[in-house]
């Protein structure tokens, strides 16, 4: 996803001379072309995240569309005082690219996990919030938030769901497989884990919609209660904290608007910090947030449905 991001970067900029990137000494290898055709447009901030926010916010007050990039906590979690203050306050054309969302970074351990980010990002009032799923869409998406402007956050990922390319919209949900019985949400490249799950099912006989939220913020209210209107379980997917990530939001989402599902239930990390090292597929697996799971989860839901109707009908025959 970085390299599409990069591409994408390089595109705008031939068409944009406002761009500006601000690393935080890293991605050498991944930035080189962009560096090569656009030296001018270039600044390494060093290991100084909060400074590199800082400064990419002074460009952007004096006209340039900044990009900040660096492994996710850090350009996020590190320089929250610097995002909240000067970014979003003053509506700052800067877009934090994190690379490394969730588990991407699973073997360095808990200090370069991404499982807050979405939740602390959204909350901040201005910020678009926005995690692609796959590298092509990593380049569209990129487009998107620089046509709209402001304050934004691109969280990237190492995993991808594989889809081939297809529309998308910044702020609407995509339904990139169908099912009437059930359906999943997730952010993020964990939704191959949900379309894993999808199929597992399926075998079984029970139709799973999946159903992508690449935008955090601006939600799509809307989408998401069209579709939990039309299944009657719902499950969240993310490899992010469920606490004010995106189960919570499709929660909210559901309720405002009067739609009440007859099962809802949320996939991720539980209230911890996870202990456990080794890579994204292995992470996942531990802490439950894989395709496996996901299936578990909806059969138990599923079967908690059958039981509970099947004693309904005891109870009136009874009578």
């Amino acid at each position: 996803m970085r390299d599409s991001f990069i591409r994408a970067l390089t595109d705008l900029a031939a068409e944009d001379p406002r761009v500006m990137l601000v690393s935080g000494d890293l991605g050498f290898s991944v930035l080189d072309d962009f560096i090569a055709r656009f030296p001018d447009a270039y600044v390494n901030a060093g290991v100084a995240e909060q400074n590199m926010t800082a400064v990419a916010c002074g460009m952007a007050l004096t006209g340039a569309r900044a990009y900040t990039y660096s492994i996710a906590n850090f350009p996020t979690l590190r320089c929250l005082e610097q995002l909240r203050n000067d970014v979003c306050y003053h509506r700052a054309d800067v877009t934090v690219v994190a690379v490394g969302g969730g588990f991407s970074y699973g073997q360095l351990g808990m200090s370069h996990f991404a499982t807050e980010d979405l939740a602390i990002l959204r909350a901040l009032p201005e910020m678009t919030v926005v995690a692609p799923s796959d590298p092509w869409q990593a380049y569209v998406l990129t487009c998107q938030m620089h046509a709209r402007g402001g304050p934004g956050y691109l969280r990237l990922d190492k995993g991808q769901a594989g889809l081939a390319p297809g529309p998308v919209t910044l702020g609407r949900v995509r339904t990139v497989r169908d099912g009437d019985d059930a359906v999943i949400f997730a952010v993020g490249g964990i939704l191959s884990e949900a379309l894993g799950a999808a199929e597992l099912l399926a075998a079984e006989g029970v139709g799973v919609r999946v159903v992508e939220v690449h935008t955090l913020k601006p939600f799509d209210v809307e989408g998401v209660r069209a579709a939990a209107r039309a299944c009657p379980y719902v499950l969240t997917l993310e490899e992010h904290s469920i606490v004010g990530g995106l189960g919570g939001a499709v929660a909210e989402a559901c309720l405002e608007g009067g739609v009440a599902p007859r099962g809802f239930s949320r996939i991720g990390l539980r209230d911890l910090y996870p202990s456990e090292v080794g890579d994204q597929a292995h992470l996942r697996a531990h802490y439950g947030l894989d395709r496996h799971a996901a299936a578990a989860r909806l059969r138990a839901m599923l079967d908690g449905h059958a039981v509970r109707a099947l004693e309904s009908e005891r109870n009136l025959v009874g009578a």
